[in-house]
């Protein structure tokens, strides 16, 4: 397991011996600055998790070194500190996107500590994102599964295992989990992946619309049929044909279809003349089938002909440690497509989406990620600004049961408390910093975490 390096900056020699010892008592390395030209040099000699950065050091300003370090890596995590009270300070280092400002001298060591714990938490996500860009690049524009959970491992591994073989796959799953993304992934890696890939919803179509997709047909077959027109089982010549919700297929068709598989022939509407299908078929349910079959809803003929090997996708409530590198994914994906900068997903943020149940699972997920970097600003994705409508998912709060976590109790012990504490105080910050004895500048960033509308 990598030890977190952690740079702190500053000439005061009492805080350097404060933080040798709370960065050593954590396993942590820790390497020390006095000036901003040594911060300088150990950051472009070294890769740190953490920068603990004097506001004002002798020869420069701390908040300065910040932003000129993130121009080489802007995910660097900083924390400012100061014995200086200046409220402006505070406010340029949260428009900055620094994690967070606290003032000297230190007199709540807890709170110094959960600091520095919720900051290397943040670097250890942006680096599993960094390290999910790399793997997702390495397979260039190859399909593939964004996950590390042992169901997504053993599910990419039944992939492998399936995709060079050419028979028939059924992937069972719920909606949203991914199941076309699977049978791209069965095709790019098999033996037809030069071919084309063609994908059809079979719950979205009627029958005859359906049917006609699939088998193509003759002029004047119907009306409206002006022209002779090729279906999806010539088109998919020496590619694949994924039949996504086969569940939804009308009893005669499913008829035509189980012709179609056992002869690898076919006619056009309109036409007597058989044609050869050359083509591998993957089919998709959100339904279990085998119970289709058991209430009659599906053949049974059928279902033994295309359930020849079967993958079951996991719904996302059964991964939830995936839950923070899609979200990741995602956010990368629309920050690219709006020409935006959104992010990151704070601790809490990556918390709170992990306690959800999901129903509509990685599509859900991926919308309420689309619409976060719509809406919001650039900057750190805060909890409130996740828009989990009603109906939605549950909260964390309603979602975990038993004894909290220390770090997700004391989240929430802060959150309800600064609520109350804004409500008292009539959203004054120099009236809550009385109430609660908390500095002002402190006071200032955690209610700005907790989307506050803050009065100066």
């Amino acid at each position: 397991m990598t030890v977190s390096r952690v740079l702190v900056a500053d000439d005061d020699p009492f805080t350097r011996r404060l933080f040798e010892t709370l960065l050593a008592g954590k396993g942590l390395v820790p390497s020390f600055a006095t000036t901003a030209a040594e911060a300088r040099k150990l950051l472009a000699e070294s890769s740190f998790n953490l920068v603990v950065m004097d506001q004002r050091l002798p020869d420069g300003n701390g908040l300065d070194l910040v932003t000129e370090a993130r121009t080489a890596r802007p995910h660097l995590i900083a924390l400012l500190i100061t014995g200086f009270a200046d409220v402006r300070d505070a406010m340029r280092a949260v428009r900055e996107g620094l994690f967070d400002y606290l003032t000297k001298p230190f007199d709540n060591l807890e709170e110094l500590e959960a600091v520095i714990d919720r900051a290397l938490e943040l670097d250890r996500a942006y680096r599993e994102i960094d390290d999910l860009k790399k793997t997702l690049a390495s397979g260039g524009n190859f399909p593939n599964i964004v996950g590390r959970s042992l169901a997504i491992r053993s599910l990419q591994q039944r992939i492998e295992q399936v995709a060079p073989l050419d028979t028939t796959v059924l992937i069972e799953g719920e909606s949203g989990t991914g199941k076309e993304l699977v049978a791209r992934m069965i095709h790019a890696s098999g033996s037809r992946a030069k071919g084309p890939f063609l994908a059809i919803n079979c719950g979205a179509l009627s029958e005859s619309l359906l049917e006609s997709t699939l088998f193509g047909y003759e002029k004047g077959a119907f009306t409206g049929a002006f022209r002779a027109t090729p279906g999806y089982f010539e088109d998919a010549e020496d590619g694949t044909l994924f039949l996504d919700e086969i569940a939804d297929t009308s009893p005669k068709l499913q008829a035509s279809l189980l012709r179609v598989i056992q002869e690898r022939s076919f006619c056009r509407l309109g036409s007597t003349k058989p044609r050869s299908g050359n083509f591998r078929l993957l089919c998709a349910s959100n339904r279990p089938l085998y119970e289709e079959v058991k209430a009659g809803r599906f053949r049974e003929d059928l279902f033994y002909r295309i359930n020849v090997v079967s993958l079951a996708v996991p719904p996302l409530r059964q991964r939830t440690e995936d839950v923070p590198l899609l979200a990741a994914h995602f956010l990368d994906q629309f920050n690219a497509r709006f020409g935006k900068s959104v992010g990151p997903l704070l601790p809490e943020v990556q918390r709170r989406l992990q306690n959800e149940t999901w129903p509509g699972n990685v599509r859900q997920l991926r919308n309420l990620i689309e619409r976060t970097v719509a809406l919001r600003p650039d900057g750190p994705v805060q909890p409130e600004d996740l828009d989990l409508t009603e109906g939605g998912p549950q909260t964390a709060q309603e979602t975990v049961s038993g004894v909290l976590a220390y770090h997700q109790a004391r989240e929430l012990f802060e959150r309800n408390y600064l609520r109350r504490l804004f409500a008292e105080s009539g959203g004054n910050i120099s009236e809550a910093a009385r109430m609660s004895g908390i500095s002002r500048q402190n006071l200032y960033v955690r209610m700005k975490r907790w989307g506050f509308d803050i009065k100066m």
